[in-house]
């Protein structure tokens, strides 16, 4: 009776999981399906799930009526870089607060810390401001360089509490042996740590990849903009082309799609490790 009960418990669970993955998905599924249908087939009732014929020139013509390829350009420069950025000095911070003493660490992480309970918007006018002093508006600077000074108090923190799960016996053995901090940072944590590592990958992706606020501040020039600011672009200039528009949308959007399938594995492994040890 025990093992009935427990077997259909279990499938209600994954009935209700299978209805919110339905749920979540539907929104993606109708984008889609959008993207490969005429204009008057996409809002006619009852609504047609499965489109005939698949448009499949609409790709063609909405990737053409905006320098698509300029902007993919512009986007894969920023977020290449600065997922670079972020993982570097995010992973060298968190090695130096989890492996390293030195006076004032543990102060220093508490106000690395309590970055991240500042808004925003609180700081977004003085940056502006700093960032035009020296002239970069309208360069990429503004959106790259952030990166390569800490990569985020989130990521920070992550890797940090990564680090503090591997046994610190192994940095004494390779102390023995002659190794140096770096080397011990290159050569034997990194490699232990690459699903926290992935994790930080996608996060900083998905941020640098989906960015709208900081484009739309930093740059003014047509032939800088990212993906994001372009398809805010052509959504007001072909606001009733929704056939288009879901073509440019699907495009957009299908990297960090890719993106997550592929390093889904990692994601969620880096995820439940991060934190086992404080």
């Amino acid at each position: 009776m025990s093992a009935f009960v427990e077997r259909g418990s279990k499938t209600l669970v994954y009935l209700f999981l299978a209805f919110g993955c339905l749920v979540c998905l539907t929104p993606f599924y109708w984008m889609f399906r959008s993207s490969l249908m005429t204009l008057d087939q996409i809002f006619v009732m009852p609504p047609i799930w499965f489109p005939s014929p698949i448009q499949l020139s609409n790709y063609h013509d909405a990737l053409t009526m905006f320098p698509f390829h300029t902007y993919f350009l512009n986007t894969l420069t920023i977020v290449s870089l600065s997922v670079l950025g972020t993982v570097l000095t995010s992973s060298l911070c968190a090695y130096s607060f989890a492996r390293l003493n030195w006076p004032g660490r543990d102060k220093m992480f508490a106000l690395i810390l309590t970055s991240m309970m500042l808004p925003g918007a609180a700081t977004l006018i003085p940056t502006f401001l700093g960032w035009r002093t020296v002239g970069a508006i309208n360069t990429f600077i503004p959106l790259i360089l952030p990166s390569w000074f800490g990569g985020g108090a989130f990521n920070i923190f992550l890797l940090r509490q990564f680090f503090k799960t591997i046994p610190k016996e192994l940095d004494e053995a390779a102390l023995i042996d002659g190794a140096g901090l770096f080397r011990i940072y290159t050569s034997i944590l990194l490699p232990l740590i690459k699903p926290a590592l992935i994790v930080v990958a996608l996060f900083a992706f998905l941020h640098h990849w989906n960015d709208f606020l900081s484009p739309i501040i930093y740059l003014n020039s047509e032939k800088n903009y990212t993906l994001a600011i372009g398809l805010q672009q052509f959504k007001g200039q072909f606001n009733a082309q929704w056939n288009y528009m879901m073509a440019a949308s699907t495009v957009v959007i299908l990297p960090t799609v890719l993106v997550f399938l592929i390093g889904q594995k990692y994601f969620i492994e880096g995820i439940t490790l991060t934190g086992l040890k404080g």
